[in-house]
Order: structure tokens, then C-alpha cells, then sequence
């Protein structure tokens, strides 16, 4: 919708120039937002800093123009960003984000590329049926395993638990609510031996509004935590982690655009 600014993310159509991209590069931080606008686009402008929804137009490596966003933490903030989003252009949307696996063979530091997802959200079930499939891209997921392989990133790709909360749904008792409901005990082993590699909480509803908008999704996150081992975030290795998300997905990226 041209001359048209959106409510939430806080530009339009007309504020992304004469060669708008067609690709997002979406993160729920807008500090990692604002790190992949600085450290691996060109000619990077501002294109809104409204409630944090940070967002970026710039230049990948080779020349195409791309869009660096924020969708904010959780599902239904991811679903107001990527339905605006949708509406001034953009057709593909890759999910840089941070996981914890539940694979006792995937490494803190280590990155997995989403294939699909169990989604156990709320705001998916406004999209579609709890039944619809929620399902990666396949051309964006080959073309992210291509460039971790490219840049030696070690990678895992499969099935991704997308819940609705960070402690609770991930069977987490190191918080403020330690009474777990009996509906949760045991999820996490149960996931393990469903075969799911980790946990999140976006990608679910995106590949879902993928699926019904028509646009093509995918997302890669960086694990910082083994939950085999502990309910703890490893520190230590969460940059390193990340910064192999973003390089992967740039990379991705690049050969896409």
C-alpha cells in the first residue's frame, strides 16, 4: 500500500526506495536487528525505531537490497510485524533467532535450521486450524544449509518445538512458578524422543502465515543453551552462536537475492 505507514513497524512502501526489497532479515531483538544492519549491510538507513520494532533497508554484498527487522519476542508480536511486512512488498522472510536444544548431540554455539514446526502457539490458531502445517520453505532451507556448509558452521536441521512461553512451555521450574502443570512434566523427553531438535518461540506461526499469505519463510537460530545438561543460557557462548546465525543467514541471503 503505497504513502501508506504502518501502524507497528512504522514505515511503508514509499519509505524503502526506488529498488525495495523483496527479503527480510527478521530478528525478535532489535539490538541484533541494528548489529546485522551495521556489521554486514552497505549504505544501511533507518527506517523506523518505533517500540523497538527496529528496522533497516540496506545492501547485501551483492548489490540487492534487503530489509533488517525486528519482530519482537514471541508469536503474537511476530504475527503484527510479518502481516505489515507482507503488505509493503516483502515475499521472503528468514528468522534469525537464539534456541535451546533438547538433542544431547547439538552443541551450545552450534546453529539449527528449522524444517518445520511443532507449533504449540495461540496465535497460530488465529491463522489456521491447530491441523495446518507448519512448514519451512524448502528452497530458503536448502539454501541456508548451503551456506553454513560454505562457511564451515556447524548446523543440525529438523523439526523445532515453537511454544508460547520461555519458562512454562519449555518445561522450565528456575523461575517465579516452580508447579509446573501435570500436562508438562516430562514434555521436554517426550519431544527427544519425537525427534524434535529445540526449542523456540516464533517460527511456528511464521511458517504457518507463510502457508496461508503466500510468502516464503524459513528460520535459523543460534542455540545458547543445552537443556540436556541445565535450564541455564550458556553466556559464553551466546554471541558466538549468534553471530553464526546471522553470517549463515546473510550468506543465504546474498545467493537468494
Amino acid at each position: 500500500m503505497p504513502n501508506k505507514r504502518f501502524y507497528h513497524i512504522g514505515f511503508g512502501q514509499d519509505d524503502l526506495g526506488s529498488s525495495p526489497p523483496s527479503i527480510a532479515l527478521l530478528s525478535g531483538d532489535p539490538e541484533r536487528s541494528h548489529l546485522i544492519s551495521q556489521t554486514y549491510l552497505q549504505d544501511v538507513r533507518v527506517l523506523s525505531e518505533n517500540r523497538g520494532l527496529n528496522s533497516y533497508v540496506g545492501y547485501l554484498p551483492n548489490g540487492s537490497s534487503v530489509l533488517s527487522a525486528t519482530s519482537g519476542m514471541g508469536a503474537p508480536s511476530l504475527s503484527i510485524v510479518v502481516n505489515e511486512l507482507i503488505q509493503v512488498g516483502i515475499r521472503q522472510i528468514i528468522r534469525i533467532g537464539t534456541c535451546g536444544s533438547i538433542q544431547p548431540h547439538i552443541t551450545v554455539g552450534s546453529v539449527v535450521i528449522s524444517s518445520a514446526a511443532l507449533c504449540r502457539q495461540g496465535a497460530a490458531n488465529d491463522i489456521a486450524p491447530v491441523e495446518y502445517p507448519a512448514a519451512a520453505d524448502p528452497f530458503l532451507t536448502v539454501a541456508l544449509v548451503k551456506a553454513a556448509r560454505e562457511l564451515e558452521v556447524e548446523h543440525y536441521i529438523g523439526i523445532t518445538a515453537s511454544v508460547d512461553t520461555f519458562y512454562e512451555g519449555q518445561e522450565r521450574t528456575d523461575s517465579a512458578n516452580p508447579y509446573l502443570m501435570r500436562s508438562l512434566h516430562g514434555i521436554t523427553e517426550e519431544y527427544r524422543r519425537l525427534n524434535i531438535l529445540n526449542y523456540e518461540m516464533e517460527c511456528g506461526t511464521l511458517f504457518k502465515m507463510a502457508g496461508v499469505y503466500n510468502f516464503a519463510a524459513a528460520a535459523i537460530c543460534g542455540v545458547v543453551a543445552s537443556r540436556t545438561d541445565s535450564e541455564n543460557i550458556i553466556l559464553e557462548q551466546r554471541d558466538i552462536a549468534i553471530k553464526n546465525a546471522i553470517a549463515t543467514a546473510v550468506h543465504a541471503a546474498t545467493t537468494l537475492a
